[in-house]
């Protein structure tokens, strides 16, 4: 691997940190899994022991980097306690140098667009100089920006993942089957003597569903579960609205861009909270002529 000080020397570390991690049993702490690359590459102590002009070692840094791009990508899991874990699909993905850099490349791309003020090459040099979580918090991203910009069906199982935690139960993607317009089933609990099937369909669009659109997805739907919803990072058309809510038909809950993102924010999937306090001016004024 070259040495050489070029930009976003953390792609090359994707792959090895996916086979690290597998090699620490699908999972481990940060520290764990930088050791278990340097060991499986045999990386040399000048490398591992740089520092960077903030005073982070580089290394350290550009793995936590390689796990941030991974963890937008799927791969890996968004968990807060400081262990990084691969998912379901990470566990069975084995990355080339080729394979790394478009992942890198993808999500490059979703940033510059999300900062348009920010050209690419400053975006790198930026994530290059912080670890992501500084990053993150002086320019964070914009979430319904980044879920249109998903695959489909990476879309498909976020909105997955965002039902479980919001209580649903045994939630299924029914994937590429495309079963008669819908993208997959889950339960839910409303307490121990009382639970439904719903069935949702996923749109990741930036313009309007229509009336006919959730028509198509209400018939589907008809004996098949007791309630249905569509989730979309776009909008419903007035007409699909009263579609959805028409008396004597089997109700549709409409999620559109701005519930979604109310949806994520809540359980804090995909997204952290940031803390901001504002000074007490009346607290201080007391002291001001002591």
């Amino acid at each position: 691997m070259s040495r050489k000080n070029s930009k976003a020397e953390f792609v090359k570390w994707l792959g090895p940190l996916l086979d690290a991690l597998r090699d620490l049993g699908d999972s481990g702490k940060p520290r764990e899994v930088s050791n278990k690359i340097a060991e499986n590459l045999s990386l040399p102590d000048d490398l591992l022991d740089e520092i960077l002009k903030s005073g982070i070692n580089k290394f350290h840094n550009q793995v936590a980097w390689a796990r941030q791009y991974l963890v937008w990508e799927g791969l890996l899991d968004s968990s807060k306690y400081g262990t990084w874990k691969l998912t379901e699909e990470g566990k069975k993905t084995h990355l080339n140098d080729e394979e790394a850099r478009n992942i890198f490349l993808k999500w490059v791309e979703i940033y510059q667009r999300a900062r348009k003020e920010k050209e690419s090459s400053k975006i790198i040099e930026d994530q290059e100089e912080k670890t992501p979580e500084e990053y993150q918090k002086e320019t964070p991203a914009d979430l319904l920006y980044t879920l249109q910009n998903l695959s489909p069906s990476g879309f498909e199982k976020i909105c997955k993942e965002l039902l479980r935690e919001h209580g649903f139960d045994n939630v299924v993607v029914t994937g590429a089957s495309h079963d008669g317009g819908i993208d997959g089933y889950g339960t839910l609990e409303l307490n121990p003597f009382v639970s439904f099937k719903v069935i949702f369909q996923c749109k990741k669009y930036q313009g309007s569903v229509s009336r006919a659109q959730v028509g198509d997805f209400r018939n589907a739907m008809i004996g098949r579960a007791e309630k249905g919803i569509i989730l979309t990072t776009g909008s419903f058309t007035s007409e699909a609205i009263k579609e959805a809510n028409r008396e004597g038909a089997p109700p549709i809950e409409l999620v559109d861009g701005n519930k979604l993102i109310e949806m994520f924010e809540k359980v804090e999937l995909g997204v952290n909270a940031k803390v901001v306090y504002e000074v007490d001016v009346e607290y201080f004024k007391k002291y001001i002529d002591e």
